[in-house]
């Protein structure tokens, strides 16, 4: 009986040893309480849309509620972003090759950083579309719906880290 409680042991402690903790949180980024969003850098002629990812991005913070939106200068981390490209590619054809479906893409560059050590935990180029009909006045609504892509985009890797 000794010698089974003492193999017991010994394969409980290499179980728990080997499986070691475990998190779902990225890099340890979980003692993160704060995060800032600075206006994004434009690199397009596409007027207000830096404004609309910016806000979209601080929008998803909020409603997930896990990092609280601070101030750059007092904030843990930091979601600092540029606008790269806007632009409209067809999306869909009919049978007689009429365009059906117009397609904004939207690309940014992205780089989350850690504001108390000054080092990056992640940084991606991201793209996103949304899409509206030729001759509609839907191009802003595709233009939203492809922000809120990326906005739930950049939250997914910040927050989740999977």
């Amino acid at each position: 009986m000794k010698r089974f409680c003492a193999y017991c042991t010994v394969v409980l402690a290499a179980v728990n040893w080997s499986c070691g903790p475990y998190s779902f949180s990225p890099g340890g980024t979980s003692s993160f309480k704060t995060v800032a969003v600075p206006l994004f850098e434009d690199r397009t002629s596409e007027f207000g849309v830096k404004e609309q990812i910016t806000d979209a991005i601080i929008a998803q913070f909020n409603r997930d509620n896990t990092l609280k939106i601070a101030d750059r200068r007092t904030a843990e981390s930091v979601v600092v972003g540029t606008l790269l490209k806007v632009e409209e590619r067809a999306g869909a054809f009919n049978r007689e090759e009429n365009v059906q479906e117009i397609r904004v893409y939207i690309t940014v560059g992205l780089k989350y950083e850690d504001a108390k050590k000054r080092r990056t935990i992640w940084e991606e180029q991201m793209t996103q579309f949304g899409a509206y009909t030729p001759g509609s006045t839907d191009r802003n609504t595709a233009i939203k719906d492809a922000i809120d892509k990326i906005a739930q985009q950049v939250l997914n890797k910040t927050v989740a880290g999977w």
